[in-house]
């Protein structure tokens, strides 16, 4: 039976992930621990096997004021949190890294491919770059570190952009009939892909990532269509939207492009076990 520990009580992912691998009660056996204060640091690590660490703070954040705060949990956490699982005989340290180390999505088609070099432009993707170099000069043949670097996650009771974009489905009549791409994982693949990372005990950098990527105007359009509601697209927006995403970050949050090679994000164990259709429905049902 694999002991798997996850940091961040009460995080989206820890506790999806908690409840996934709880259908194997035989295989698995799940504890998470609080990293809010000091106390976290007397917990044993000795009797696991892996460390899933998600704790974090998990939005974008421009106000300076902050910065600080975000490598103190994003970096030095991260990297304190692994030593001690090292030191106290922990096998596998899984991270929870995320795309937006490659910088922001732009109005322009954008690929990542295995040969782009991270170019975070803000200090919430460089802690979170920091944090990985920094657990990465811990790995040796005892001791596997894992990183994920997934795009925007979804799912039941997610929260950020994808909750907004369901309210905007469901009260527009009409909707901007943008032309872009973006990578996105909904949370079920993502635990089915965690839990491939423990099975085979793996180590190094991987890029989870949906099948299929995912236009904006057609997600808004088949949320609507699941809640039985119609919404047309239209493109009398588009000029205003492209000159104001010059100005504005948000626009581009919402109908930037940002996405992976899916040669990437192949694995040699399916793990995209939901489509986009599907995952909308389970999403929103």
């Amino acid at each position: 039976m694999m002991k798997i520990l996850i940091t961040g009580a009460n995080s989206y992912v820890g506790t999806s992930l908690e409840k996934w691998l709880a259908k194997y009660p035989d295989k698995y056996l799940i504890d998470t621990v609080d990293m809010q204060g000091d106390g976290w640091k007397e917990k044993d690590f000795s009797m696991f096997d892996v460390v899933f660490h998600v704790a974090g703070i998990a939005h974008v954040s421009s106000d300076p004021k902050l910065e600080d705060l975000y490598y103190k949990i994003n970096r030095d956490l991260t990297i304190e949190t692994a030593e001690k699982a090292k030191n106290e005989g922990v096998k596998q340290f899984i991270f929870m890294s995320s795309i937006i180390v490659y910088g922001d999505s732009s109005s322009n088609k954008r690929v990542i491919t295995i040969d782009t070099m991270p170019t975070p432009s803000n200090f919430y993707g460089n802690s979170k770059l920091q944090a990985e170099e920094g657990i990465r000069t811990l790995e040796n043949d005892n001791f596997k570190v894992v990183i994920l670097r997934p795009p925007m996650i979804y799912g039941k009771g997610s929260k950020g952009n994808y909750p907004k974009l369901v309210k905007a489905a469901l009260k527009m009549p009409i909707f901007p009939n943008i032309d872009n791409e973006r990578s996105m994982l909904h949370i079920d693949n993502l635990c089915e892909f965690v839990k491939a990372m423990i099975d085979n005990e793996e180590t190094g950098l991987f890029f989870p990532q949906n099948k299929e990527y995912v236009n904006t105007s057609e997600m808004a359009k088949l949320i609507a269509e699941i809640h039985g509601k119609k919404i047309r697209l239209v493109k009398i927006f588009n000029c205003p939207l492209k000159l104001m995403s010059k100005f504005l970050g948000m626009i581009n949050k919402v109908f930037g492009n940002l996405v992976y090679d899916q040669k990437m994000s192949e694995y040699k164990r399916d793990y995209r076990i939901r489509n986009l259709r599907d995952s909308i429905k389970r999403t929103e049902g």
